[in-house]
């Protein structure tokens, strides 16, 4: 066997002991390239400056209270501080991103641990600020691409010029979906460099339960429909889509709503007003070991989202043997690809949600199908597929 690479994850995204749940698909990304063998690795996950701890704060109090370096899962995470001004913040944060990261990753190098190649995750400011320190270390640096970074903030125009700068300076740009490849090289990316290395799926934590088993265990009604929403509460995930939808639904359809967020007293708002709160259930946030039963207990997963790159939850619900509906956007097409997988929504409106959930209904998969769609998902491809990439930049 050759001897085993060294990679450096650079991400903003990696997950903490604070926000455990937070970018928990590029910590599995690396757990899976770690299982080969081939592969050695620590993580530089940058988190904002703040000076207060603490609930009142919201995310940036669980900012502050983040470690400054951390075991997680047998790797070792360092989580250097950075300035985000306010107003200025977007254009500033590659550079105080990478001079806040310079420290600890020159003493990594000196304590032994003299890498061969920076793995980024997130275009901007990460992938960014992983090319500031490339250049400055003279080390080869890959950037991965996940969603918002390419299909949001490229409309501004500096973000997009550093973007560019990055994309051809990187040995290599990989994306979570063709789409986003595709979306970089229309904005002007060498095309030879983009490679589409899509998310897998943990086929032994998400695993089919019995419906009536995972219902039992949780505490929900065994004569309902359920609808299942999991994300972030916030506007771009579609929460209150599905329950505007719910009036037009038959009164046996629940919505369960998995996650917490900024928009939670509006959405329980928005149900109350709309007269359907009894018909939803705030779950809150699900840990990543649970998610299985509130998978297998649904009759479908709905994801409203205004923007995805590769939406992690829909493979999550077909590996549990639950169909999924969604909107067609980005990367998702390329995951509900086939009838057994679920539906794609016509448009992102309650009217199209209710319409694909009579769809469905209609012509509704067997759990063993919609499993064996998600079996073709394992993460062996990508795993591969990053190592082949790595070893032939270096």
């Amino acid at each position: 066997m050759p001897e085993p690479l060294r990679i450096l994850l650079f991400s903003s995204l990696f997950p903490s002991s604070q926000r455990h749940i937070h970018g928990i698909f590029v910590e599995t990304r690396l757990r899976e390239l770690l299982k080969t063998g081939q592969v050695q690795a620590k993580v530089v996950a940058p988190v904002p400056w703040f000076p207060f701890k603490g609930q009142h704060f919201g995310e940036y109090g669980l900012f502050a209270a983040t470690p400054k370096f951390e075991h997680r899962n047998g790797l070792e995470v360092y989580h250097p501080r950075y300035l985000l001004p306010p107003k200025v913040g977007m254009n500033l944060a590659p550079y105080t991103m990478a001079m806040g990261a310079m420290a600890i990753v020159r003493q990594l190098q000196q304590d032994g641990f003299d890498f061969d190649l920076i793995d980024a995750h997130y275009y901007y400011p990460d992938g960014v600020a992983a090319g500031f320190l490339a250049r400055k270390l003279d080390k080869p640096f890959v950037v991965t691409a996940r969603g918002t970074d390419l299909n949001l903030i490229p409309q501004y125009d500096f973000p997009r010029k550093l973007i560019l700068q990055t994309a051809k300076a990187a040995s290599a740009s990989i994306g979570v979906c063709q789409a986003l490849m595709d979306a970089l090289r229309n904005l002007g990316a060498d095309p030879s460099k983009l490679h589409a290395l899509r998310n897998g799926v943990d086929l032994q934590r998400f695993v089919p339960e019995p419906r009536e088993v995972a219902r039992q265990k949780l505490g929900l009604p065994f004569d309902a429909k359920l609808l299942l929403s999991v994300g972030h509460l916030i506007e771009r995930k579609g929460h209150h889509i599905a329950i505007d939808a719910l009036p037009l639904l038959p009164a046996n359809v629940q919505l369960l709503i998995a996650g917490d967020g900024p928009d939670r007293a509006a959405l329980q708002a928005q149900a109350e007003k709309m007269g359907v709160a009894n018909r939803v259930q705030f779950a809150g946030v699900i840990e990543q070991t649970e998610l299985k039963w509130w998978y297998s207990a649904a009759d479908a997963l709905v994801l409203c989202s205004g923007r995805e790159g590769w939406a992690n939850v829909l493979l999550e619900s077909m590996a549990c043997g639950t169909p999924v509906i969604a909107t067609n956007i980005w990367g998702t097409p390329e995951v509900v690809s086939t009838p057994a997988a679920g539906i794609l929504m016509a448009s992102r409106s309650a009217k199209d949600l209710t319409n694909a959930w009579v769809d469905l209904c209609a012509n509704y998969p067997s759990r063993e199908a919609t499993r064996t769609h998600a079996e073709t998902f394992s993460w062996d491809n990508t795993t591969q597929g990053q190592l082949a990439l790595f070893r032939s930049i270096l």
